[in-house]
């Protein structure tokens, strides 16, 4: 039986596959899955409790979307979660050498560390412990991050059994939570300025 989707490796691009099929394949009824170009695995297995890990970290960044953003924010989720999809592959690529190149680098990491930079320019200081919750777009960032940071500790965990991971997939989860952080303080700094936009017009008007 085809699988309801793969990931075709070219060396152009990386695509999602997909084939005219019942989503329930039943070949996960005993506990284990396939790894793409490698075998059967049990579904507790290091490389796919951190693709879980992934998926929950993605899904909790769609509803951060489905909140509302900027548009700017909103393409810099969307950037985020595809970069997700392609953290997956890697990790659940029994050989990846055929993804080609479809995969995260260095420059992804820098990518986040100039916007960090962009978006605390326009920051407070920050001179206390920050309790989320101020609005619900900043506190499902900072579960995002809390994900993120999940992720990072199964990411640790599966490099100390599987030495030849890319050593920037660490870089790059390290970097992400900071960077959620960041967004969670912006939009909350944004929507603090607009509430007291509202009330210096209230008290004028």
């Amino acid at each position: 039986m085809k699988p309801l989707f793969s990931f075709r490796c070219k060396a152009d691009k990386l695509s999602i596959v997909t084939s005219k099929q019942k989503i329930y394949t039943k070949t996960g009824d005993r506990g284990e899955t396939a790894l793409f170009f490698g075998p059967r695995v049990a579904k507790d297995e290091l490389r796919i409790a951190l693709c879980g890990d992934l998926d929950e970290l993605s899904a909790t960044l769609g509803i951060v979307r489905a909140e509302g953003l900027s548009g700017q924010h909103e393409r810099m989720i969307v950037r985020i979660q595809n970069e997700l999809l392609q953290f997956g592959a890697e990790i659940v690529c029994g050989d990846p050498p055929r993804l080609r190149g479809q995969t995260l680098n260095q420059e992804h990491v820098r990518q986040l560390e100039r916007e960090m930079d962009d978006l605390e320019t326009a920051l407070p200081p920050l001179h206390r412990f920050v309790i989320p919750g101020e609005n619900k777009v900043s506190a499902y960032l900072h579960l995002a991050r809390t994900v993120c940071r999940r992720a990072e500790r199964s990411l640790v965990t599966l490099a100390r059994n599987e030495p030849n991971l890319t050593p920037v997939l660490l870089a790059y989860l390290n970097r992400l939570s900071d960077w959620l952080f960041v967004l969670a303080r912006s939009v909350e700094n944004t929507a603090r300025d607009s509430l007291e936009s509202v009330d210096v017009v209230s008290k004028t008007s």
